[in-house]
């Protein structure tokens, strides 16, 4: 379903009908960001540059509220909602999506103010999940690649099971799903990665409110050197003030920051762009566990978290950070003191508890780097932590290299790929090969240093004896040959 459209030049038409006021500034067309805000008169400390009512701000509260009011609604989100914030979020929007449409004519839904709004948010995002399958190929070797995928395939499969869950509805199965002649549903699976884009490029985190979309307000772009930033009054309306420091003049772009500390990779996948002038660079990378390790299934388990490694760099220093607290947990067996036991509670389940050297740290499954410390040699544990992410960003850095010619993707229209797509991707990889070199020439420098340490230089000295009196062993134990 093609999704319908208002001017831009119509949004203060809507605003003021809505009680929505912004006597200091406008949205406009912005070269190369699309909409935004710019001022329009002198700004003032502590006014506010725009006004939005509570009532007009949508989050899961908004749309409970809204089922109150129409008992459709509500059949509705009670059989497809009420699994997640976003979720009955993404389906308000869906039907106000449908509700706007010109070929709506079903006597069910409510109009609200967000029927139209809805008209004047863009109709694509340049977030990953909105790439063509060749460009998603541009970021094969980064860390956006199996992100994006595992992304792509959890949206199709959650528009799978509303879509499975509506159809028990038959008024909102025919008002959503309607096929016509052509063969097009009225609503389909790029709409509802379309609504997850526009949730996540413009969702606010609110003092009180919480995660919410503001109308408006979400038209204003991000910048390190943000002029501007948001807030709720005494009233809960969501207000946007001038930064005391900030000097904006009339026609200047008014901007707040989308976050100082996001890495590279997740303003690319949740907003479409990378920020240039971004002094942080950081990476989060899956982490597999040891194949050959027979405690890799209660380790996972134990764990619940996804296994990760994160990695960080300071462009004003030379400091880097790492951390993995599953690493750790990786690099220690029972020879070292971990167990697992399955116990019974004071209600008579079963679960699975967590020991190190007899002590029970199920609760501290995240805080192996401490509680190796009370091993005989915890440097040892640390060079064997150190060793694997090591090796863990060494193979990520290869690969990333490996996939930096287009010539080595599988296109099969490069004249197709969007100038956007190619420059962000070919930048995300720029900065990930650079933090991860810098990052492994560091890790190196640990393990040299661990290496000399001379409770690891013994331990290691003590292995090479033992192997070497076993080897002997077993060629004295060998018959001679007497032939």
């Amino acid at each position: 379903m093609a999704q319908p459209g208002l001017p831009i030049a119509a949004l203060p038409a809507w605003a003021l009908l809505n009680g929505i006021t912004f006597p200091r500034v406008k949205i406009a067309n912005i070269e190369g960001k699309g909409f935004g805000v710019v001022s329009d008169g002198e700004l003032e400390p502590e006014v506010p540059l725009m006004t939005v009512p509570n009532n007009l701000v949508l989050n899961v509260q908004a749309v409970d509220e809204y089922a109150k009011e129409d008992k459709n609604f509500k059949q509705l989100l009670d059989a497809v909602g009420h699994h997640s914030a976003r979720r009955d979020i993404l389906l308000f929007l869906l039907v106000q999506l449908v509700l706007a449409s010109k070929a709506h004519q079903a006597p069910v839904g409510v109009s609200n103010p967000w029927t139209e709004y809805i008209k004047f948010l863009p109709k694509t995002v340049l977030v990953p999940t909105l790439w063509t399958e060749d460009e998603r190929l541009l970021l094969r070797g980064t860390s956006l690649e199996s992100a994006v995928n595992a992304k792509m395939m959890a949206l199709t499969a959650e528009f799978d099971a509303v879509r499975e869950a509506a159809s028990s509805l038959p008024s909102w199965n025919d008002v959503l799903w309607p096929y016509n002649e052509e063969g097009n549903s009225s609503a389909s699976l790029r709409s509802w990665i379309l609504l997850d884009a526009l949730y996540r490029s413009r969702v606010l985190e609110l003092p009180k409110s919480g995660e919410s979309m503001v109308p408006c307000i979400d038209m204003i772009n991000h910048s390190t050197n943000a002029s501007a930033y948001y807030d709720e009054n005494t009233k809960d309306e969501v207000i946007l003030l001038p930064r005391p420091d900030s000097k904006v003049s009339s026609g200047e772009e008014v901007t707040i920051s989308y976050g100082d500390a996001k890495p590279a990779a997740e303003m690319l996948f949740s907003y479409g762009f990378i920020d240039p002038q971004a002094t942080v660079e950081s990476l989060v990378l899956p982490l597999e566990p040891f194949e050959d390790d027979p405690l890799e299934k209660a380790k996972l388990f134990a764990f619940k978290d996804l296994p990760k490694v994160h990695v960080a760099h300071n462009q004003g220093s030379s400091a880097v950070s790492w951390n993995s607290p599953f690493a750790y947990l990786m690099c220690v067996n029972e020879e070292d003191g971990l167990d697992f036991r399955v116990l019974q509670d004071s209600e008579g389940g079963r679960q699975l508890r967590v020991f190190w050297r007899e002590e029970d740290v199920t609760d501290r499954i995240g805080d192996f780097e401490t509680l190796i410390q009370s091993h005989e040699v915890p440097t040892l544990i640390k060079l064997r932590v150190v060793t694997v992410v090591q090796e863990r960003l060494q193979q990520q850095l290869e690969r990333a290299q490996s996939f930096a010619d287009l010539s080595s993707l599988p296109i099969s229209d490069v004249d197709s790929l969007r100038d956007e797509c190619r420059q962000a991707a070919s930048l995300l990889r720029s900065i990930e090969t650079g933090l991860l070199e810098v990052v492994i020439e560091d890790l190196e420098k640990e393990r040299h240093m661990l290496l000399a340490d001379e409770n690891v230089v013994a331990y290691l000295g003590s292995m090479e004896t033992a192997e070497s009196e076993l080897i002997g062993e077993e060629a004295s134990n060998e018959p001679e040959d007497f032939s």
